[in-house]
């Protein structure tokens, strides 16, 4: 009975991807990821070669203790590129929480096929070739065999973790406390003991992980980890479909101030009741918040970010992920109420420059938290401003590109149960990483050519023309997102919850 549900709701799944709105104008940008993904791959491969070197020559350690001792920090980087990549499976539940089956069935479902997933695989990328080469030559086939079947076991457990962080997070930010109390508690071996330091560290692990005790120890922690998430999302979807535990705010500034701005001040009122009203919009705004302050600390009182190219991608980073993180997704929440914003002419246009405004006076916020790189002389005023600028010129113009493309309604509140909270489009995350990466590389190139004042010169310069230009920007995407409009609501309708 369960493993015919199983298979039912497997099918769904799929089959509900692929009639998603996003599902065709994610093609050409799923390809791009998939260009990545071989692309990490193959740089995973070439990491177990330098390893196995390492491994080879050394007298000291064998090839399984090497891993050993290196794998935390791989499973820290693991759970970390997961935020980017991999959604809770506890979305999309809602239509079974109302039909008569086992209760759990529909979490069971989804928490099997993440255990599943090819995702879990790609680290395996590393593992074999390091195993061909550094244990199966010293310690046998069994060894070996067994070895990966750890380490894929491993991987399995690691993304149970991250589901069960993830939903936790969803529901308060207060449990970013757990992974930070968990990551410390694998630090102690790095500050206790004899001899102090990475190398303590390392040989901490390399002696007590992949033990014959390990092949008891790690099927019992991946049970322990399914069962939790199985009980922690099984409560927090039925809670949010149920609505119990709703979260109740209210905005008691009148924002009488924005009337005098006419239509724009009257959205840039609705975007921030929205921000203060709206579950998710509001998570993204702390999140930003959040991540900018601590890589504005990490630039301004560590070291490790002194070389010019990663200060330049920090800056850059800073002060484009409120729009990665809302832009990215514009119309995506106007989708709940298309049909109103449709009414009178020019709404939408009028729409897009309050939120272009609104973001714009955001970078702000990161202005003055990325002050402190100033007084501990990582960069200038100057340098702050004109990224500040160049952000907000040509980087929001281009994330608001997405007006034209969006038609995937997001939910406002529920979290665990819309079927919009999937976040599938590809083409928003190629977006993101454009603007992530590309910028980057275009500012260390003048770089080479022109001294710091002058590079900053054209930055700042660059980002006023688009600013001063921007009603010709925005009304080049407003037109060509009317033409596309009835294709648009059709697919921002259909994906509603």
């Amino acid at each position: 009975m369960n493993w015919q549900i199983f298979k039912l709701i497997y099918r769904h799944s799929k089959l509900s991807e692929k009639r998603s709105a996003a599902f065709e104008q994610n093609k050409a940008a799923r390809y791009v990821i998939y260009g990545l993904g071989i692309f990490m791959i193959l740089y995973l491969i070439f990491i177990a070669v330098m390893l196995a070197l390492i491994a080879n020559e050394s007298r000291r350690i064998t090839g399984v203790e090497l891993i050993s001792g290196i794998l935390p920090f791989i499973l820290a980087f693991d759970f970390l590129t997961r935020f980017a990549v991999q959604q809770t499976p506890s979305q999309l539940v809602k239509p079974y929480l109302l039909l008569p089956i086992p209760r759990h069935t529909s979490i069971d479902c989804y928490l099997v096929s993440s255990m599943l997933s090819n995702g879990n695989l790609i680290w395996l990328a590393l593992y074999i070739p390091y195993s061909i080469m550094s244990i199966l030559p010293h310690q046998g086939i069994w060894i070996t065999l067994a070895f990966l079947l750890a380490m894929w076991l491993i991987e399995v457990i690691n993304s149970q973790w991250y589901l069960l962080v993830r939903s936790l997070i969803n529901i308060s930010y207060a449990w970013w406390l757990l992974p930070l109390a968990v990551y410390g508690m694998i630090a102690i071996p790095m500050f206790t003991g004899k001899h102090i330091g990475l190398e303590h560290f390392f040989n901490f692990y390399a002696e007590h992980i992949l033990t014959s005790w390990a092949f008891i120890g790690i099927p019992l922690v991946m049970l322990a980890f399914f069962m939790i998430n199985r009980k922690v999302q099984y409560i927090a979807t039925w809670q949010e479909s149920t609505g119990e535990n709703t979260e109740k705010t209210t905005l008691n500034a009148r924002l009488s101030f924005l009337d005098k701005y006419g239509e724009i001040g009257q959205y840039i009122r609705i975007e921030l009741r929205s921000i203060f009203r709206c579950k998710n919009i509001r998570k993204s705004v702390i999140s930003a918040i959040i991540l900018v302050v601590i890589f504005a600390l990490l630039l301004s009182f560590t070291s490790i970010y002194d070389n010019p190219f990663f200060i330049s991608f920090w800056l850059i980073y800073c002060y484009v992920i409120f729009g990665a993180m809302i832009l990215s997704k514009v119309m995506c929440y106007e989708g709940n109420y298309i049909d109103c914003l449709m009414v009178h002419h020019n709404n939408i246009f009028h729409l897009l420059r309050a939120k272009y405004f609104l973001y714009g006076s955001f970078l702000l916020v990161t202005f003055i938290l990325l002050i402190p790189t100033v007084f501990t002389h990582k960069c200038t005023v100057f340098a702050l401003v004109a990224y500040g600028l160049f952000t907000a010129g040509p980087l929001h113009i281009l994330l608001l590109q997405m007006a034209v493309y969006n038609k995937q309604t997001m939910p406002l509140n529920t979290k665990f149960i819309g079927k919009g909270s999937m976040e599938n489009n590809w083409m928003q995350i190629v977006i993101q990483l454009f603007v992530f990466f590309v910028p980057i590389f275009f500012i260390r190139l003048i770089h080479l050519f022109f001294s710091d004042v002058v590079v900053y010169s054209i930055l700042s310069a660059i980002g006023l023309a688009f600013i001063i230009t921007n009603e010709f920007w925005i009304g080049n995407i407003y037109r060509r997102m009317m033409l596309r409009r009835y294709t648009n609501m059709e697919g921002l309708r259909a994906s509603r919850d």
